[in-house]
């Protein structure tokens, strides 16, 4: 059952002071991630604007729009690729803005498109990313052997990737949530090529993540049964006559 997210009534955005916390507090993998007022800017453009919420442990917010409506934009921005054109994004306390190399430590992020090398197989790459985020992983070592069973990649593992499905290929991408520990996921359409085994295979490890204590923002076109997760609707924060740079 997905919850509608209020459109927050204010239309005022605002900069973030630095906020002055301890070092537990930034690091706590309990705090919330908070959106406030957030507006996002393509060229001379507004593409969304006075976008709030809240990310508790173990929420999930599932994004849907039209395309051109920001979910890909919105993603990139809380990833801190992109800066907002307005607003606050803070974990806990602390402005995402203050760390960003801290903040990306916390999470994964699963593009749309897969970044999958043709001449690597499935275990080195899950290796190749691994060592991306600071770890050693040997080719026997059971949290890879988990990660490709966890998406039924194990007939495939020593495959060149370029002998990959589509959908074997988006199941590897995903494959790197299994691998080392994140609280936050942000995944920009997942579903896409998967079959209706390996949807159902994907919302069970969202499922297992958040149970966890984990956090997911997802967009997506396609239906997914993500339980209590919260639905924002990206064409509802349009710019309005009267936005900034909105002409």
């Amino acid at each position: 059952m997905v919850k509608r997210l209020r459109i927050s009534p204010s239309g005022a955005a605002f900069l973030c002071a630095r906020s002055v916390v301890t070092a537990a507090a930034r690091l706590s993998p309990n705090a919330d991630l908070v959106a406030t007022d957030l507006a996002c800017q393509r060229g001379e453009h507004l593409i969304f604007t006075r976008l709030s919420f809240r990310l508790p442990q173990g929420g999930a917010l599932v994004l849907t729009g039209p395309n051109g409506s920001g979910k890909t934009s919105l993603l990139r921005l809380l990833v801190g690729l992109i800066a907002p054109a307005a607003g606050r994004l803070a974990w806990g306390a602390m402005p995402v803005a203050d760390d960003l190399a801290e903040h990306r430590a916390r999470l994964h992020y699963v593009a749309d498109r897969d970044g999958v090398k043709p001449e690597l197989t499935p275990r080195e790459t899950l290796i190749f990313w691994a060592a991306l985020r600071g770890r050693e992983v040997r080719r026997d070592a059971p949290m890879l052997a988990d990660a490709l069973r966890g998406f039924a990649l194990e007939a495939v593992a020593d495959w060149p990737c370029r002998w990959l499905s589509a959908g074997q290929r988006r199941r590897l991408s995903l494959a790197r949530l299994l691998m080392i520990p994140a609280p936050l996921w942000l995944l920009d359409e997942p579903f896409g090529a998967l079959d209706d085994d390996n949807r159902m295979r994907l919302e069970q490890v969202i499922a297992t993540h958040r149970a966890a204590g984990g956090r997911v923002i997802l967009a997506t076109h396609i239906r997914a049964e993500i339980r209590d997760a919260t639905g924002i609707g990206l064409d509802a924060f349009a710019p309005r006559h009267g936005d900034a740079d909105d002409e």
